[in-house]
């Protein structure tokens, strides 16, 4: 399968990354991606950028890098409600936006109320993306949580980072069986995206790719085919 896009990377302005917005597209070009998606970790996250760093994303020029690049966040799931920690204000300015959860900016949770802080969070039409569903240490009912995603047209994401050897992120291969057995069932779209952190890891999607190709995951649900394809999510 041939991918065009990684949507979810991080710069020096997310607190724990090592390369700039222009080494990070670079990279991109040299993996042969057309579109390159930068989502600097929203506020709550220690160590990141602040709330006016967003703002000013407006200035940047997109197609003034090696490949065309989109700027959106990294958001923090931070309640049962689906809070995240930037203002709707600042949200329909970006591209496109992500949620995760984090264990420094939400508390553990049985699973119901995990499962609720996501659907919560999807029914949000700021959010596109729901970020590496994939720790255990936040059990979800991935067939709730996967039908939501389809009503509300939110990609889930595989995320390479969360399945390499230095993931912090426990089960995730696992659970991300569990994830694209109900995202094949409801026939929901999914996004490879490799959370890279340094240049060199910027549209790695190995581990994603092997897990696909071994569940044989329909190809016409993955987006990363075609940028116009992922374009059509996030003009919800």
């Amino acid at each position: 399968m041939k991918y065009v896009l990684d949507a979810h990377t991080h710069t020096i302005a997310s607190g724990h990354a090592y390369n700039t917005i222009r080494e990070m597209a670079c990279a991109g070009q040299s993996k042969g991606l057309e579109l390159l998606g930068i989502t600097e970790h929203a506020p709550a996250m220690p160590g990141t950028c602040h709330e006016f760093y967003f703002h000013n994303l407006r200035i940047m020029d997109r197609d003034a890098y090696a490949i065309p690049i989109l700027l959106g966040s990294e958001l923090n799931i931070m309640d049962d409600q689906g809070t995240v920690d930037l203002d709707t204000e600042v949200l329909v300015q970006l591209d496109y936006n992500i949620a995760s959860l984090h264990p420094p900016c939400i508390p553990f949770m049985n699973k119901d109320r995990i499962t609720q802080a996501v659907i919560h969070t999807i029914k949000n039409p700021n959010i596109h993306i729901i970020g590496h569903l994939d720790d255990a240490r936040f059990e979800v009912d991935y067939d709730q949580v996967v039908r939501a995603a389809g009503e509300y047209r939110t990609l889930m994401e595989v995320n390479n980072s969360s399945m390499l050897p230095t993931s912090y992120r426990p089960n995730a291969r696992e659970n991300y069986k569990r994830m694209l057995e109900a995202c094949e069932k409801y026939r929901v779209c999914i996004i490879m995206n490799s959370d890279a952190h340094s240049d060199s890891t910027v549209g790695r999607h190995d581990m994603s790719l092997a897990l696909i190709e071994e569940l044989g995951f329909p190809e016409d649900l993955i987006v990363n085919t075609a940028v116009e394809k992922f374009k059509s999510f996030i003009k919800k």
